[in-house]
């Protein structure tokens, strides 16, 4: 217990090594105390030591808490126990917490010896040592703001000492936002010098969690042809790569959104060659659907065909279902009706997998009329309706098909539910479909009223023609896709 009250805070050594104008406030040492600053240390006859030299050796560390106290500007009350020799000591502190409880310290307010260095300072008593600058936090601020400033010497400067270290600036913690600054205010023919030095290495910074922010930025204020030429072929070879990286993912992010269709045709290139690897991955299918939201129209007819062309194998996939499903959320019929198509002959199998059973519900709720007819059909077989309501996730499939098929398939399955309905009546999803059926007894006039708007939107665009999803009216579908599942294929015929 001594020992704790007799040691000193770290802001005692603080002003006791770095400030001498605060030495009047070390309090006198008895001869036989141990040192406030040495607490381990005793007195020669500390092996004999009375109760008087407990409470000496007490009130200097009571008194050394007060001298910190009034160093670093803290209120300090000391009561003492004149019987036992105990002291307590409260402190409050004047400064104002942090969100974490602790005493908040602000750099602007009590600026430290590294931000005074560079107050006033000017740019050239530091030339030599601008490398060195970079990696520092305050040092990479005062070069930041030297950059903002319009004198182009000082660029010129900065420039020629950063640029043989660019490509590890990029990825540093402080560095890379001087590259960023620099990035944004070269001219062109010294971002053509940035862009030949960093093209070799490209991969390795747009994978680095630091590095991916400066090649964003980079391909933000790409300006000339050569440059993205240059930027466009170093990225080729790796666009999957980037793609399934946490940070690469964003620098293609970043071509989709800066670059024109005939620079980013790349990307679409390598994502239609590795479709499934792309798709199915995490970060692979958000990029997946930005490339289809960025896309020309071609780009987009390439994309989704391939997307139809593997529709069985994604469906199924915990990443890929949602590609397919963006697809159908489209509403576009030449896309829709070709994909929903594919599904056929599969829809049962679909029904009862946790990912394809989703798809299969939107499926029949964005399908043109004909192909909805045919997607329930497959649901309408005596044999398979018990299975498919006692499955977890088929149930859903049912309870679908309830709300959007046509009359006549609806009271056929009503029809094929209605026996088995006491044996599931307790269950939740027995309850819906229960809920469902009795409301089939009621008039339809809304749900109907959503069929014929769904089918306006088609003849809106396709001019009421029969042919959904159909090119020149010929019953070919588009893209020239056979229908999965309807002929002798096997259910993935696909590399």
């Amino acid at each position: 217990m001594l020992h704790n009250l007799a040691s000193p805070s770290p802001h005692h050594f603080k002003s006791n090594n770095n400030n001498n104008n605060n030495n009047n406030l070390i309090p006198p040492q008895h001869p036989y105390s141990p040192h406030p600053l040495h607490p381990s240390s005793t007195s020669p006859s500390s092996s004999t030591s009375t109760q008087p030299q407990r409470l000496d050796a007490t009130s200097a560390a009571a008194a050394a808490a007060v001298a910190a106290a009034a160093v670093n500007g803290t209120n300090t009350t000391t009561t003492g126990n004149s019987t036992t020799g105990s002291t307590s000591t409260t402190t409050t502190s004047t400064r104002p917490l942090s969100r974490r409880g602790s005493p908040a310290t602000s750099s602007s307010s009590v600026p430290s010896e590294e931000q005074n260095r560079f107050a006033g300072a000017k740019l050239e008593d530091f030339r030599g040592k601008i490398y060195e600058l970079c990696k520092d936090q305050n040092g990479c601020r005062f070069l930041q703001k030297k950059l903002e400033e319009p004198d182009r010497h000082q660029l010129h400067l900065i420039f020629d000492e950063v640029q043989p270290h660019f490509v590890e600036l990029m990825t540093e913690p402080f560095g890379n936002y001087l590259c960023q600054k620099l990035i944004e205010h070269c001219d062109d023919s010294q971002r053509d010098i940035l862009v030949d030095t960093v093209a070799p290495d490209l991969l390795k910074i747009s994978l680095n969690m630091h590095g991916t922010r400066a090649v964003q930025r980079f391909i933000e204020f790409l300006s000339t042809p050569q440059q993205i030429h240059a930027v466009t072929v170093a990225l080729n070879p790796n666009v999957v790569t980037l793609i399934k990286d946490l940070n690469g993912n964003h620098v293609i992010q970043k071509c989709l959104h800066r670059l024109s269709a005939e620079h980013k045709q790349f990307i679409y290139d390598a994502v239609s060659e590795h479709c499934i690897q792309v798709a199915t991955h995490r970060h692979g299918c958000c990029v997946l659907q930005r490339c289809i939201d960025y896309a020309s129209e071609a780009q987009k007819n390439q994309l989704v065909k391939v997307i139809t062309w593997h529709a069985l194998p994604l469906v199924q996939d915990p990443f890929g279902n949602y590609v397919v499903q963006y697809v159908l959320d489209l509403g576009d019929i030449t896309y829709t009706d070709t994909l929903v198509r594919c599904f056929l002959e599969h829809v049962c199998d679909l029904s009862v997998q946790k990912f394809s059973s989703n798809v299969i519900e939107k499926c029949i709720r964005v399908a043109e009329p004909e192909t909805r007819r045919m997607l329930v059909a497959e649901l309408l077989n005596e044999s398979n309706i018990e299975k498919l309501l006692r499955d977890s996730f088929a149930n859903y499939v049912v309870q679908t098909c309830l709300e959007y098929a046509d009359q006549d398939q609806r009271v056929q399955l009503v029809e094929y539910i209605r026996p088995l309905l006491p044996s599931i009546r307790s269950t939740p999803y027995g309850k819906r479909i229960h809920s469902k059926i009795q409301r089939e007894q009621q008039p339809q006039q809304g749900r109907q009223r959503g069929v014929r708007q769904h089918q306006s939107l088609g003849s809106l665009r396709y001019g009421n023609n029969n042919s959904f999803g159909y090119q020149n009216g010929e019953g070919s579908l588009a893209f020239g896709l056979p229908l999965i599942g309807n002929s002798s294929d096997p259910l993935y015929p696909y590399p």
